[in-house]
């Protein structure tokens, strides 16, 4: 059921969340909300070719149990209308009208991978939107092997279709047993949500966001200076798909930022340590 309300979802874990739809100039965006009414927001934003399912709930409800938070869809990708956009500019001024919307004045902002790239371009280009910002395994424009993300993701999702196994698996976590045991347990997690699934990204968005993330790959870099907000980036020490050196080149860039990365863990740290980084966030959040 797609229930069209701004009401917050309040005392609602992210497995049963309702998908709610938000007309934004004639195009419908789809968004879950739960947490607490009152306070800041926290807005989520996902990886490449992610719908809401692709949320990890333990972290969106360990963030819930303190923070409304509310996770959504890009433009064209899930229950949100539209065509996906070709760039990251696009999909922050989708970000900036979305939240304007729903008629909260400031929020706190997370993304992960090319939900961080979109994350920085919507504080770039409405600082006074954000209070604080999370960016977890994603890196700058520019940044080192962005551009080559489809190359590297390409043979993985390959032997994710050969092995009968989400491509994440190979993608997001190292080899090593402790890696390959998160790997399952977050896939498993994914699944927990069994009613009222989001639609899977269709095979023309999914292509069309890899053309955004490899122009941002490609982008030259940005003044990050200016962001004078506290911001918390983490990481896995392996990350494959946004290398892990992009953290600490975004650390040493934006002035008032705390790294964290995380031991044998690949570009879903985040889901591999994902009790750590709840308590790392919600710390944050309320300093």
């Amino acid at each position: 059921m797609t229930i069209s309300d701004t009401r917050p979802a309040s005392g609602t874990a992210f497995q049963s969340a309702a998908t709610r739809l938000l007309d934004v100039g004639g195009t419908a965006f789809a968004y879950r909300e739960l947490g607490p009414p009152t306070g800041v927001p926290l807005v989520m934003l996902n990886h490449w070719g992610a719908v809401l399912d692709n949320f990890d709930p333990r972290i969106v409800d360990g963030l819930a149990s303190r923070h409304r938070v509310i996770a959504i869809d890009y433009r064209g990708i899930g229950r949100s209308g539209g065509t996906a956009p070709l760039t990251v500019a696009e999909m922050a001024q989708d970000t900036i009208a979305l939240i304007r919307a729903m008629g909260v004045g400031r929020v706190d902002l997370l993304g992960f991978s090319l939900g961080g790239f979109v994350a920085q371009q919507v504080v770039l280009d409405a600082p006074d939107l954000v209070r604080r910002l999370i960016l977890t395994g994603t890196g700058p424009a520019g940044g080192r092997g962005i551009d080559r993300v489809g190359r590297v993701s390409g043979p993985l999702i390959a032997k994710g279709l050969l092995t009968r196994r989400d491509p994440k698996y190979y993608l997001f976590f190292t080899a090593s047993a402790r890696g390959r045991q998160a790997a399952n347990d977050f896939l498993h997690r994914l699944k927990e949500r069994t009613s009222d699934r989001d639609r899977p990204a269709s095979p023309g968005a999914f292509l069309r966001q890899l053309k955004a993330i490899t122009s941002w790959g490609r982008q030259a870099p940005q003044d990050l200076s200016g962001i004078r907000i506290p911001v918390l980036i983490a990481n896995g020490d392996s990350d494959i798909m946004v290398p892990t050196p992009n953290s600490a080149d975004l650390a040493h860039r934006i002035p008032n930022a705390t790294l964290v990365i995380y031991d044998d863990a690949g570009h879903g740290g985040i889901f591999q340590y994902h009790a750590e980084f709840v308590a790392e966030a919600l710390a944050f959040l309320s300093s």
